[in-house]
């Protein structure tokens, strides 16, 4: 029990498992419809297109909690309008528009921080450090999934229906452009508040890993997001119990015990995982 719980007794610890908790309410979720309507590539587009907004207020205000947020908002609000707009006016589909957007948003926020900063905060702003999170951040983090909830349960209905009829919620004009647009912002929104605990680039991993093992456990949009919450916060606390006693950087660690979770559910889940196919094939053989 002490091997388990002990690492909890540190504040730093402690405030790092509540930050999860925190991006499993409010990251998972978003997660869940981003695999639901076949647009889970956006996430990692936009947790890079967020950097040269974090990196631009990191250069003015340093290690800022506020402006390194609402500069991160900013650019990946910007670049979601961008790569919309040059995909109605342009023959490039939105995809592929998305890509090059944050591939150049990526090479300008490094060369930013890699300018003006030191290797060190780079790797910080990067790959975050979860265990020197101030308050201000976990208070981000935590005000920003309240939000996210909030929201959440007021577009459900449309969300769900756009995951599986876009063509209709499309043709509701103005209403559904709102939707598309309030569901874009929240993705930005949480993108930002993860990477105040692991970085632009490992703060998309723990949104999009357990989102996509959930798919494999349950086949409603409800019971997906229960689950993937479940996973988010065990992938949490699993990875901040290993990191302490091996030594590894907890960020990562948490991340690839998501990754370890999707694993297991792509091999034993019994909703399309490999094992239930490959008795119901057996079966149907008989």
């Amino acid at each position: 029990m002490d091997w388990i719980f002990g690492p909890f007794a540190d504040p730093a610890t402690a405030r790092a498992l509540a930050a999860c908790i925190a991006l499993a309410f409010g990251g998972a979720p978003i997660g869940v419809f981003l695999v639901l309507r076949r647009t889970s590539l956006i996430g990692d587009a936009l947790s890079h297109a967020i950097l040269p907004g974090v990196a631009i207020a990191f250069v003015f205000a340093g290690f800022s909690v506020l402006w390194m947020t609402i500069g991160g908002l900013a650019a990946g609000l910007a670049v979601a309008i961008l790569s919309a707009a040059a995909s109605r006016v342009t023959t490039l589909r939105e995809d592929a528009s998305l890509a090059a957007f944050f591939i150049i948003s990526l090479a300008l926020g490094t060369l930013l921080v890699a300018t003006f900063g030191t290797d060190d905060e780079l790797l910080h702003i990067l790959f975050g450090k979860v265990l020197e999170m101030p308050d201000a951040a976990l208070m981000t983090v935590a005000g920003v999934a309240t939000a996210t909830m909030a929201v959440l349960a007021l577009i459900y209905r449309p969300l769900v229906l756009e995951c599986f009829d876009p063509g209709f919620l499309r043709s509701a004009g103005l209403t559904g452009a709102l939707v598309h647009f309030a569901f874009l912002s929240l993705v930005v929104l949480s993108l930002v508040s993860g990477f105040q605990a692991l970085g632009t680039l490992m703060a998309v991993g723990l949104m999009m890993l357990p989102a996509i093992a959930a798919r494999f456990w349950s086949d409603s949009a409800g019971g997906q997001i229960g689950v993937a919450v479940g996973l988010t916060i065990a992938a949490g606390f699993l990875g901040l119990v290993v990191a302490h006693h091996a030594g590894t950087p907890p960020e990562t660690t948490i991340v690839l015990t998501a990754g370890v979770f999707y694993l297991v559910s792509l091999a034993v889940g019994p909703r399309g995982g490999i094992a239930g196919r490959i008795v119901r094939l057996r079966h149907l053989e008989a």
